[in-house]
């Protein structure tokens, strides 16, 4: 696909991963439209990172993802939708569930609606790894079952199908691209990364929940190209696509990386509040990404000690956008 001239728009786009997928869609030419959540600061999140010819080129509105109507008049005229538009962090959805099913449902419900209705030449709706829940076997394919082990990944598990629905059912040429976990510069102190690294400048300790999860990190430039490749590919059409290194960590060794690139020794203790209910815990994420590369020729091109290091930098220099006691996702 030639993005030149192509008009895209992408919910989300205030985010972590969004604002780094419109920044890069820009410098492939796009026409890029960001949608980001209405606030009365006119604060762009994310996007306030983008250089300054980045951001005069591109078209910022704001709103709600549950509006219907005001989703069906911005879409209007796209060719391309990015649907990255989500609540996101786990701890929090076991205290309001019915607010992901209202913006993570719903929400994606009123943009394949408005996909549909204006014809658009394609749409990729953004899934996550933790549909799959704790791992049945590893590694990871698309025919693992799912399991909503939180309200926020039952949320998601809803969307995907109802994307899934709107292929089968009306032809909308949707495809479902699902990270696996993504850190990088300008990712929250929600996630694991961040919160390690926030906590090792900062804090006497470093405070986490369980250390014996497995998790498959892909550094933000992979993910993002991952999004291009679905965006360009016809056989990802109707299809879900995993997106990940295929290789796994522990937290806890995680956590000793980043304190040695740090240069800190602090010790690691167990914080109960950050640890999620028994049988809502996912162990073992580590994806197969085999299909990627079939459908779309996507495979990760960054090592984990470059990402890692990227990110370090990114915090340190803007340490003071990071609070360190924000839960971990």
């Amino acid at each position: 696909m030639n993005w030149t001239g192509k008009k895209v728009f992408v919910t989300g786009a205030g985010g972590f991963i969004g604002s780094h997928l419109c920044e890069t869609l820009l410098e492939l030419g796009g026409d890029v439209t960001a949608m980001i959540h209405y606030n009365s600061r006119n604060d762009w999140g994310n996007l306030e990172f983008l250089p300054p010819h980045s951001k005069s080129a591109l078209k910022v509105i704001a709103g709600n993802i549950e509006d219907a109507a005001f989703v069906s008049r911005q879409i209007r005229g796209s060719q391309v939708v990015f649907h990255l538009a989500a609540l996101i962090a786990i701890p929090y959805s076991y205290h309001a569930p019915m607010s992901y099913v209202r913006t993570n449902v719903e929400g994606t419900g009123n943009v394949l609606e408005a996909a549909r209705t204006y014809e658009v030449e394609r749409m990729v709706h953004t899934s996550t790894s933790e549909t799959y829940g704790t791992a049945i076997y590893t590694p990871i394919d698309e025919k693992h079952p799912l399991q909503g082990q939180s309200p926020y990944s039952a949320s998601k598990i809803g969307a995907d199908k109802l994307a899934e629905s709107y292929y089968l059912a009306f032809g909308l040429p949707v495809a479902i691209i699902r990270p696996f976990n993504t850190f990088g510069p300008r990712q929250s102190a929600r996630a694991v990364i961040p919160t390690i690294i926030t906590q090792a400048l900062t804090q006497p300790e470093i405070r986490l929940g369980s250390l014996n999860p497995v998790r498959d990190l892909s550094f933000v430039k992979d993910t993002i190209m991952g999004f291009i490749k679905v965006g360009e590919s016809e056989q990802a059409i109707g299809e879900i696509i995993n997106i990940g290194t295929g290789l796994g960590i522990e937290i806890g060794d995680l956590a000793t990386k980043i304190l040695k690139l740090t240069g800190v020794d602090k010790p690691v203790t167990l914080d109960e509040q950050r640890l999620r209910p028994e049988k809502s815990e996912v162990y073992r994420l580590i994806c197969d990404n085999r299909k990627a590369l079939e459908k779309t020729g996507w495979t990760p091109a960054y090592s984990f000690e470059k990402g890692l290091e990227a990110t370090v930098d990114f915090i340190t220099r803007h340490i003071h956008l990071y609070k360190p006691n924000e839960f971990v996702c």
